[in-house]
Order: structure tokens, then C-alpha cells, then sequence
């Protein structure tokens, strides 16, 4: 927590922490109380130890997938663009981003060129309710990929 009244001590204690973890996602939410106003932070990360090895540091039994590797280039750069989709989503739901999809379920959409909800719903850890909130601004913009409406590499979410 990070008060908006003496602030500095919080933020320098809370930027040592960052320094000393491998960081995975940080979330922020605002949290409007007068004077007492303060933004709640919630990080999500690796412990970090001086003499381990970055490899050493990852999750037991879950590696670390690299998709730049394990899709095309032209999958990539669609999964990049998801990825920024739903960031957009998680941040105007105020919801950390694996919430809405994780990254294997967006590599998975983009393997399969997914354009319709059957497509979504052989996405494992994909149900209903995901495919109810969010599924339609997906469908719609993985079917502009697929379409070549969205032809700039570089271009964010149309969405």
C-alpha cells in the first residue's frame, strides 16, 4: 500500500521489494478514501537469491515458454497484439491480465485461428463465462487478423 499522504518511505520500501524479486505482473487499484487515499498493489513474482541462476529461479515443474520460439513470426505478432487486447480489457475491468486469458490460451487461439466460440471452447481453462465477457472482442478481432483488416505488424488493438 502506497498512502498518498508520506508517501516516500512506502514507495522507496516498495521499490527495494521490486528490486529484489523477479517481477511477473504487477496490478494497481486506486483506493479513494479522503485524506486516507492510497493505491493498494498487488505484485506477483519469482524470489530472487544472488547466487541462484536464472534458470534455477523458475517455477519447479513449469517452464517458462518462450512464444516467440514456438509460434511463426506472422502467430507472433498476433499473439503480441492479443496480449495488448487484453490489457486493455484487464485494465478497464481492473483485473490482473491471466484473469481474462492466460498466455497459452491466447497462443492456443492463435494456433487454431480461432474465429468462432466452438473454437474458443476447445481452449482448455476457456469456459463459458470467459467466453460470455470477453469472447466477442476477441472473436471479432482475431477474425480481422485472419481477414487482413489489421495488416501493421506493429499496429495495437482495434478494439
Amino acid at each position: 500500500m502506497v498512502p498518498i499522504r508520506f508517501a516516500e518511505p512506502a514507495q522507496e520500501e516498495l521499490n527495494e521489494f521490486l528490486r529484489s524479486h523477479r517481477v511477473l505482473s504487477v496490478d494497481r487499484r486506486w483506493v479513494e478514501q479522503g485524506d486516507n487515499s492510497f493505491w493498494a498493489i498487488c505484485v506477483d513474482y519469482l524470489e530472487s537469491s544472488g547466487s541462484a541462476s536464472p534458470a534455477s529461479r523458475e517455477s519447479p515443474g513449469r517452464g517458462k515458454v518462450d512464444y516467440r520460439d514456438s509460434l511463426k513470426p506472422d502467430d507472433f505478432a498476433v499473439f503480441v497484439r492479443l496480449r495488448e487486447l487484453r490489457k486493455t480489457i484487464a485494465q478497464a475491468e481492473a483485473v490482473p491480465v491471466y484473469t481474462v486469458f492466460t498466455n497459452e490460451q491466447l497462443a492456443q487461439m492463435v494456433q487454431t485461428r480461432a474465429t468462432t466460440r466452438a473454437a474458443l471452447e476447445q481452449i482448455a481453462g476457456v469456459g463459458d463465462a470467459r467466453i460470455e465477457k470477453y469472447g466477442a472482442r476477441v472473436l471479432e478481432f482475431l477474425g480481422q487478423q485472419w481477414n487482413g483488416t489489421e495488416t501493421h505488424a506493429t499496429s495495437g488493438p482495434s478494439l
